[in-house]
């Protein structure tokens, strides 16, 4: 029997949805809103002087080839980020769903670099990898590699991407673990019955299975790479060497900030949106094709 609930005033559900409203109103449509607008205008730092200008902010941003050279890095940063925070928390989570006892303290383990703040996780990896006191400099130094991350950009690179990474696999490998709990164990049973081998099972049997939530995580690991990763850049590298690191959301913060150039700031954030938006389209069109909803 199907229970109904009734609210016993017609503005409550209003009332309870109102302050979800007003922060999405706040803190997102309305600052969204300004982007728009000052993007079409030059405005001085203090915003005492407006002028418009049309599309003059955009037409300078598409004809600075630094800022293709930040398109190119965001991509590149983003596509690594993504697929490194994919792969361990499917490896991770498929260990602990096959684990018996433990498993409880095994994924409160695991989800303890998601409750740390990116700023935070960054100075970890960045004392770390300090060329000077960092434990891992020293090994690879001891091991013959030369590793320097504040003077080369190859190096700065892989530094904020695997610090990205990390911070990300916890959020990923919470959905996974759920996405296995709910697959039916008599489905693996039978097939290892049959004597399909635990890589044919998850080959044919547990990832299609997981498609959903795979295709799901690929969306927000993708978002994320290109928004929430600003803390961690900022605190590692600031953008540089030489804004070797400096991706669309970091530039869009110097340009505005720091270089006080608020019309072309606004012109990059709105550009960044649509770029966001056409690479989400792009994944609902042709990789959903693969995502089974059984």
């Amino acid at each position: 029997m199907q229970r109904k609930v009734i609210f016993p005033n017609r503005w409550l559900p209003y009332m309870l949805l109102a302050p979800q409203l007003a922060v999405t109103l706040v803190f997102f449509i309305w600052p969204s809103a300004q982007a728009v607008m000052m993007a079409f205008q030059q405005q001085d730092p203090f915003g005492l002087a407006v002028q418009w200008v049309g599309l003059e902010n955009f037409h300078a941003v598409l004809t600075d080839p630094a800022y293709y050279d930040s398109v190119v890095r965001t991509l590149v940063f983003s596509t690594a980020v993504t697929v490194l925070a994919l792969a361990p928390a499917l490896a991770l989570a498929v260990a602990a769903d096959a684990l018996i006892r433990g498993r409880g303290a095994y994924t409160t383990g695991l989800m303890v670099p998601y409750a740390i703040a990116p700023a935070i996780a960054g100075v970890l990896w960045l004392f770390m990898f300090n060329p000077a006191i960092g434990v891992v400099s020293y090994g690879l130094r001891s091991a013959g590699v030369a590793w320097n991350p504040t003077l080369d950009g190859t190096d700065a690179m892989i530094l904020v991407i695997l610090a990205s990474a990390w911070k990300q696999i916890a959020y990923n490998f919470l959905f996974f673990l759920a996405g296995l709990q709910s697959i039916p164990k008599s489905l693996l049973e039978a097939a290892a019955i049959d004597g399909a081998s635990p890589w044919h099972r998850f080959r044919t049997i547990i990832f299609p299975l997981l498609s959903p939530t795979t295709f799901f995580l690929l969306v927000v690991g993708l978002v994320y790479a290109f928004f929430d990763t600003f803390g961690v850049i900022h605190a590692v590298t600031a953008g540089g060497p030489a804004k070797a690191t400096e991706i669309l959301v970091y530039k869009v913060y110097y340009d505005g900030i720091v270089a006080l150039d608020l019309g072309s700031s606004a012109a990059q954030s709105v550009l960044l949106m649509l770029l966001v938006i056409g690479l989400t389209l792009v994944q609902f069109r042709f990789v959903e094709r693969r995502v089974h909803y059984s």
